[in-house]
């Protein structure tokens, strides 16, 4: 048997399940996919993929599936990222165009990224350990009540109301903003805690009190920004997905539900020459996840933080793939800019 042919063979076997559903024997193989040789030949192929375990029988005499080696062998084979068409681009850009804010940014990005590839789409916050400090604002509510916000350069906004214990005017709240903002602008995320300690010993007495309470809240908010969180949309895809996962779509929906362990999962994969990282079945280092499929890939500086989508190993790598790394340009010019 010709290496080619038999990559042809299990290219076609991939499209014709992810299409279909429905296993693939030969003969539908050579109507379908004008492979230039017989059935008897096809079949012949098709016994040795299988005995190479890359396409297995569901049924007795019954046509062919891929194994996970077979779709690990096909994404392999994908030489390049195809890029999305422009009206598939048009359609990012304007679901994504006019964002107000970060939290904004990523619910847009994930419901995006859902539409177009009808899987999971997960997207992790920007890393904010390295962040840097923007802004610090007090907006006096009442005499005693102050609605504090924290601002990263990233973006990311985390706020607050505090009763402050005493009664404050505008122009008192403004003096201790700048107390805090000149000891803080501009400083790491990381460094926030010790730097806002010590504001309130630098206040005059009067004012000790008060500030002790804002900086206890601004740590809060600062440890707060610090934590590494994800959002996702398009459940109901996985759940309409529910005959790809036999044993039970059970625990894919609690891995999903379980934060830390798709941060650490998305945290693992890296991309490879083509810009995205594929896991598919039992390669994913989770027993939940057997039989489900992960495409991601890096976003902002450094590619620190990860998009992704989550779906079964019945999914179209190659419009998968396309979808993923493109929304995850997309928001890295957005949060650029």
């Amino acid at each position: 048997m010709s290496e080619p042919r038999r990559l042809e063979v299990l290219r076609a076997i991939v499209e014709d399940y992810v299409h279909s559903r429905e296993p693939v024997g030969s003969k539908a193989l050579v109507d379908r996919h004008h492979l230039g040789v017989s059935s008897a030949t096809i079949r012949n192929d098709m016994a040795a993929l299988e005995e190479e375990g890359l396409i297995a029988a569901p049924h007795t005499s019954s046509g062919r599936i891929p194994t996970d080696k077979g779709y690990r062998l096909f994404v392999d084979q994908i030489s390049a990222v195809k890029p999305l068409s422009a009206a598939e681009r048009r359609a990012i850009q304007t679901l994504l165009d006019g964002s107000s804010d970060l939290d904004d940014v990523m619910d847009r990005t994930v419901r995006t990224l859902a539409q177009l590839t009808n899987q999971v789409a997960v997207v992790q916050y920007p890393r904010t350990a390295t962040a840097t400090l923007r802004h610090i604002e007090f907006v006096l509510l009442a005499p005693h009540q102050v609605l504090i916000v924290l601002i990263l350069a990233s973006g990311k906004v985390e706020q607050c109301v505090l009763d402050v214990g005493q009664q404050l005017d505008e122009e008192t709240l403004s003096q201790l903003r700048n107390w805090f903002l000149g000891a803080t602008s501009g400083a790491v995320v990381s460094t926030l805690p010790a730097l806002l300690a010590a504001v309130p010993g630098t206040l005059p007495l009067p004012l000790r009190a008060a500030g002790l309470r804002l900086a206890t809240s601004l740590i809060q908010l600062a440890a707060a920004a610090r934590e590494d969180r994800i959002v996702m949309a398009g459940t109901a895809n996985l759940a309409r997905s529910n005959v790809d996962f036999p044993l039970s779509i059970g625990p894919v929906l609690d891995a999903l539900e379980e934060q830390v362990v798709m941060l650490r999962l998305l945290s693992e994969m890296d991309s490879d020459a083509r810009g995205v990282a594929v896991s598919i079945g039992r390669e994913n280092p989770l027993d939940a996840l057997a039989e489900a499929s992960v495409v991601a890939t890096g976003y902002g500086p450094g590619a620190a933080a990860k998009i992704g989508v989550l779906g079964p190993t019945r999914m179209d790598y190659p419009t998968t793939m396309a979808a993923v790394r493109a929304v995850a340009r997309y928001l890295s010019k957005i949060l650029a800019g």
